[in-house]
């Protein structure tokens, strides 16, 4: 397959959906489409008529993780260094864009999946839909996957998920925080479109900034979080979308956002 026909785009009025698209390997990330996701996010990530990005698969499952015949396949160690490497820079292109990634989960995500599903701002799920990081099970331990599920969850729920390797139902990831929401299956679409409307007719400018905020925030002590958003406001305050919103606000019309 080439890298185009592994991942699906569908542009739509601001909201870009890719979908993961091996259904018959359980949409495992392969190299090819490791590499199609990371050059999807540096496209998108310049371009500003999108708002928002939703990320799916085709078939009955969301991902399984890593491609288990290709990294059998790579028997040397440099090779294999490069590979995961590879993935992670590919995680960090999209936790880095400045447009909100919504998971809309079809089905089980598990391992490296569920670490894609994890890096992802947000995550919807089927109510049907179940999550695991499964490593253990065969010998191994979800050593990437626990990187972006240990900063989603509490320790002790990712430890439980990583020491047990154990699937754990939609609503059990819904109250470990793993997602967002758990609808029924046949709401998956509905939801997700109403979710990624509402946040794409916010400020693009507002969005983007917020997002890498946010982030940023996290990684610093209190004190330094204050002074990192303090200085932020400044210039969202001096920024033509905030002037804007106030002045629509006041004037009680819709905003016309100008961009970010």
């Amino acid at each position: 397959m080439s890298n185009q026909s592994v991942l699906l785009r569908d542009d739509n009025d601001g909201v870009t959906t890719l979908t993961l698209n091996r259904p018959d390997s359980g949409n495992s990330l392969s190299h090819g489409l490791v590499d199609a996701l990371h050059e999807t996010f540096d496209a998108l990530a310049d371009d500003g008529s999108v708002r928002v990005i939703v990320l799916t698969a085709t078939g009955r499952l969301f991902c399984t993780g890593h491609d288990l015949k290709e990294s059998l396949a790579t028997a040397d160690a440099d090779e294999k260094r490069a590979s995961n490497i590879r993935c992670s820079y590919m995680l960090e292109a999209m936790l880095n864009l400045p447009q909100p990634v919504i998971a809309k989960v079809q089905g089980t995500a598990t391992a490296a999946g569920c670490e894609v599903m994890a890096t992802c701002d947000l995550a919807v799920a089927a109510d049907t839909a179940r999550f695991a990081t499964p490593g253990v099970n065969i010998g191994l331990w979800c050593l990437s996957p626990q990187v972006a599920v240990s900063r989603t969850i509490a320790p002790k729920h990712a430890m439980q998920m990583l020491l047990t390797g154990e699937l754990i139902d939609s609503e059990t990831a819904l109250r470990f925080g793993l997602i967002n929401e758990a609808v029924p299956a046949a709401d998956l679409d509905a939801r997700v479109e109403t979710l990624a409307r509402h946040i794409a007719s916010k400020s693009p400018y507002a969005v983007a900034m917020g997002k890498r905020s946010f982030y940023r925030q996290l990684e610093l002590d209190r004190r330094q979080a204050y002074d990192h958003v303090n200085e932020l406001m400044v210039r969202a305050f001096n920024s033509e979308d905030s002037k804007e919103g106030i002045a629509a606000f006041l004037e009680k019309r819709p905003a016309s956002w100008k961009g970010r």
